[in-house]
């Protein structure tokens, strides 16, 4: 356990400079408006790959959607695919007994054209994966 990660001195590394640029850049506003930016994409990401009929496993409240694309076997196809056909980054993860595909939105540069982009994606690599 490194005790930098845990103490109120930041001197051994400066772990909070990042923190205090953005703030210092965006201000309390403008940070909480990246982070809605991002939890928005989020449930546009759940919305559409629910309408596509896959399986959003989690309630989304953040930027963390989990979605499972049928058995273990076709996610994890599903997620290869993905990661090989370049449009996005996911990966995959173990959540209650399920394998699935975590999408994590953190970016403030994700757009809303770069979320149905990889909608788009994923579910052409879906489908393709189910055959």
């Amino acid at each position: 356990r490194d005790p930098s990660d845990y103490s109120l001195e930041l001197s051994r590394r400066a772990r909070s400079v990042e923190i205090w640029a953005a703030l210092r850049t965006l201000g309390r506003s403008g940070v909480a408006e990246m982070i809605e930016h991002c939890c928005q994409h989020a449930s546009r990401f759940a919305e559409g790959l629910s309408e596509a009929g896959y399986e959003v496993l989690n309630e989304v409240v953040l930027n963390q959607v989990l979605v499972s694309f049928g058995d273990a076997e076709t996610t994890n196809r599903t997620i290869a695919a993905i990661q090989e056909e370049g449009t996005c980054w996911c990966g995959g993860t173990e959540w209650q007994g399920r394998t699935a595909m975590r999408i994590s939105v953190s970016s403030w540069a994700t757009t809303d054209e770069d979320v149905e982009r990889s909608l788009e994606a994923m579910i052409r690599c879906a489908r393709s994966a189910a055959e």
